[in-house]
C-alpha cells in the first residue's frame, strides 16, 4: 500500500529526533561523522538519503537502513507520479506468438 504524500526523511528527522530532543545540525552531524552542510542538505529536503546515510542514520538514531532507503524511495517515487507524463508511453505485448 502506498503512503499517501510521504515525508522526506529529513523531515521525518526533524519531526522525530531534532525537534522532540532539541539536537542541533552540528551535533546530529557530529554524530553521523558526516559535515553539517551534508546532513543539513537532507534536512532541507536538497538532497536524499544514499545507501552510505541510511547505514550511520540507522546505527546513530535507529531503525533499520533498509527502512531509510524505503522512506527516501517512497518520497522519491510519490515526487516522480506528480511530475512524470506517461500519456505517450504504450503498454509491450509480451504474449507468445
Amino acid at each position: 500500500m502506498t503512503m499517501h504524500n510521504p515525508p522526506h526523511p529529513g523531515e521525518f528527522i526533524v519531526a522525530t529526533y531534532m525537534d522532540p530532543f532539541d539536537l542541533s545540525c552540528r551535533f546530529l552531524a557530529t554524530k553521523l561523522d558526516v559535515a553539517a552542510s551534508t546532513l543539513n542538505r537532507i534536512l532541507k529536503s536538497q538532497s536524499g538519503v544514499s545507501p552510505e546515510m541510511a547505514l550511520r542514520l540507522s546505527k546513530s538514531l535507529g531503525r533499520s537502513p533498509e527502512s531509510w532507503l524505503a522512506m527516501q524511495h517512497n518520497y522519491d517515487l510519490w515526487q516522480a507520479k506528480k511530475k512524470v507524463r506517461l500519456g505517450k508511453v504504450s503498454k509491450v505485448n509480451l504474449n507468445a506468438a
